[in-house]
């Protein structure tokens, strides 16, 4: 099959209507029609919030022996370039280079030489305000200075529309959503500095031209943008100041409201699964639906449809019950950029449990977890009460409509991804496997690593090699048409239900892919065993089973390979020409990879491969 057949069917299967979305809006501003490039706004101008001392009406701050306040770069890293202690706005965290101050629109999507602008739009998502905000919470008065002084630096050396800050609409709404939560935090959503609602205003008409386009990507751009149109239009709107938007604010409203109930019903699977099948961005999509209804409960406007909240609440117990069963990870499922939206919580940026327990009060007026924790430091930094009832996700459960089933047995949990695919897969995880016994990641996904970075990363981290699955023939399953796009999406074959007996668990499905090779693998778990069988035929020359391991020392005991407490063995009914431990690669946070040792079995005929994995 042609590649530019492949680009066809694969257009088709994204949708004629998103395909139109996004021509047009590149028609759009290339020739003027889009009004983006018309906007002309003066700089707000500070201050952006007020004092708290005499502001919070009487909610006293919260007690705090200790608040770290350390501005993090996807999440993980102290890289902040900082000039007299204020960030360096222009300047790209992961290479030192300084990107040009030209108007947004006029920005190519990848600037030569920059290397990955994500280093450059880290800083400008203002996690620090909300930071800051707790560190007035906690007694520190003088962080009001330094807040109105890094906002001030801001606004002058990223003047409205100008410069790569700019360039998305979704680093514009996330900023948003941080301000309208530190105003929340602060007491200050009644009566707002005007500055800061400047502030509103000039991203507000960012982003509602060029929404059309977040909607075509089905992704959370989509969703991020809805709420910063929802909270920021009806901000401006409770407090009397749509007219200086000329009646454009009750519009911001009302247009993020529909999208918000849209994208709910259109990327939210009935059984909890989100369009991107990144565990990442689930929880950036959760966090953001969140604040959409912390928001609309604090100005009391009207409720979210049912059938919002009954996603949102399948879309809760999805992500919780992803979690290792020590609670405290996750598997590097899919994309993954290091966003973490609302960074209230004193925990690892790869603990989800404070978004999950946020999300459990706010949807389904439960708690996802009963003992308290980190998890409970988003609800008091907040200020929402805690139900009695509790919610506890983690079991054994298949969710079809995504293609993922999670078995769960004593201290481990599996993962299994197979294709299921409404919407374009950013990864080739077909019938990956994740395997975790209490804290440790035993089998493992790559992860994602960076989004522009050189070869041969950048086909690596996305492709077959670096999931636990059999890659044939040394090409991915699905071809790569783009930085951030396959094509033929296989559909899954012979799915087994998720099935228990004699505390035995099982689950199976298998593809057949676009150059006719097949894959067929059936798991079982039962104490402290798991079983893997792989069924392989329609390949050329070779296929290789691969098991990427949890670092550390690996011997060979016979024909077991020995870990810390694990031994793992591969047996097939066709010839092994090869069985060796190489080194692979991980990302666990974004921008960042360690090696680990991978098994690799190659074998040139059809037939079968079973691993046996004791722990």
């Amino acid at each position: 099959m042609s590649y530019l057949l492949l680009k066809a069917i694969t257009a088709w299967r994204l949708g004629s209507v998103n395909i139109g979305r996004v021509l047009w809006y590149r028609l759009g501003v290339r020739l003027g029609l889009n009004p983006v490039k018309k906007l002309v706004e003066p700089v707000p101008v500070g201050p952006y919030f007020y004092s708290p001392v005499d502001r919070l009406s009487g909610l006293a701050p919260l007690s705090r022996d200790e608040v770290p306040f350390k501005p993090l770069v996807f999440g993980c890293r102290e890289d902040f370039l900082y000039e007299k202690g204020i960030p360096l706005w222009h300047r790209n965290v992961l290479t030192g280079v300084e990107v040009d101050q030209d108007p947004w629109w006029q920005l190519p999507d990848f600037i030569e030489g920059l290397g990955d602008i994500k280093g450059v739009w880290e800083a400008s998502r203002f996690d620090w305000v909300l930071g800051f905000a707790k560190q007035l919470l906690a007694g520190e008065v003088d962080a009001l200075a330094q807040l109105n002084e890094w906002m001030t630096d801001w606004c002058e050396k990223n003047p409205p529309y100008i410069g790569a800050n700019w360039k998305c609409g979704q680093e514009a709404s996330i900023r948003v959503m941080h301000l309208a939560m530190a105003a929340h935090l602060l007491g200050q959503v009644a009566d707002p500095a005007p500055g800061l609602l400047d502030m509103l205003r000039v991203h507000l008409r960012r982003i509602a031209p060029t929404i059309q386009y977040a909607i075509a990507q089905d992704n959370n751009h989509g969703t991020s943008e809805a709420a910063a149109l929802f909270i920021g239009g009806s901000w401006l709107v409770s407090v009397g100041r749509q007219e200086d938007a000329g009646q454009e604010a009750e519009g911001w409203m009302k247009l993020g409201r529909k999208w918000l109930e849209n994208r709910a019903r259109h990327l939210i699977e009935p059984d909890g699964t989100f369009s991107q099948y990144s565990l990442n961005y689930h929880r950036v999509m959760l966090d953001t639906y969140s604040m959409a209804e912390l928001w609309r409960h604090t100005l009391e406007l009207s409720r979210f449809s049912t059938v919002l909240m009954e996603r949102l609440q399948a879309a809760t117990a999805w992500l919780g019950n992803m979690v290792s069963p020590d609670g405290s990870d996750t598997p590097n499922l899919g994309a993954n950029d290091g966003a973490r939206l609302l960074p209230l919580a004193n925990s690892d940026y790869r603990d989800v449990r404070p978004s999950v327990q946020l999300a459990s009060v706010l949807f389904a007026a439960r708690r996802a977890y009963r003992e308290p924790g980190s998890w409970d430091e988003v609800l008091e930094w907040l200020r929402i009460p805690a139900p009695q009832l509790v919610n506890e996700y983690p079991c054994s459960r298949q969710y079809d409509d995504g293609g993922f089933a999670v078995l769960r047995d004593r201290s481990a949990m599996m993962l299994f991804r197979y294709p299921r695919f409404r919407f374009r897969p950013g990864q080739s995880d077909l019938l990956h496997v994740d395997l975790w016994l209490a804290g440790e990641n035993l089998l493992r996904d790559a992860g994602s690593y960076s989004y522009n970075c050189e070869e041969p990363w950048l086909s690596y981290f996305p492709g077959s090699e670096a999931h636990n699955t059999v890659q044939f023939d040394g090409r991915d399953a699905m071809p790569r048409l783009s930085r951030f796009l396959f094509g033929a999406w296989p559909k899954a074959i012979g799915v087994a239900s998720l099935r228990e007996k004699d505390g035995r668990q099982a689950v199976a499905a298998g593809y057949r892919d676009w150059k006719g090779a097949s894959h067929y693998r059936s798991l079982s778990l039962k104490e402290g065993t798991l079983c893997v069988t792989d069924d392989i035929a329609g390949f050329d020359k070779s296929a290789v089973l691969r098991w990427r391991l949890a670092p550390g020392e690996w011997f060979w005991e016979d024909d077991w390979l020995v870990g810390d407490d694990v031994r793992l063995r591969v047996v097939a009914n066709q010839p092994i020409k090869r069985c060796e431990l190489v080194e692979g690669w991980e990302s666990r946070y974004y921008s960042r990879k360690t090696p680990l040792p991978v098994l690799e079995i190659e074998v040139e005929q059809a037939g079968r491969l079973t691993t046996e994995l004791r722990y």
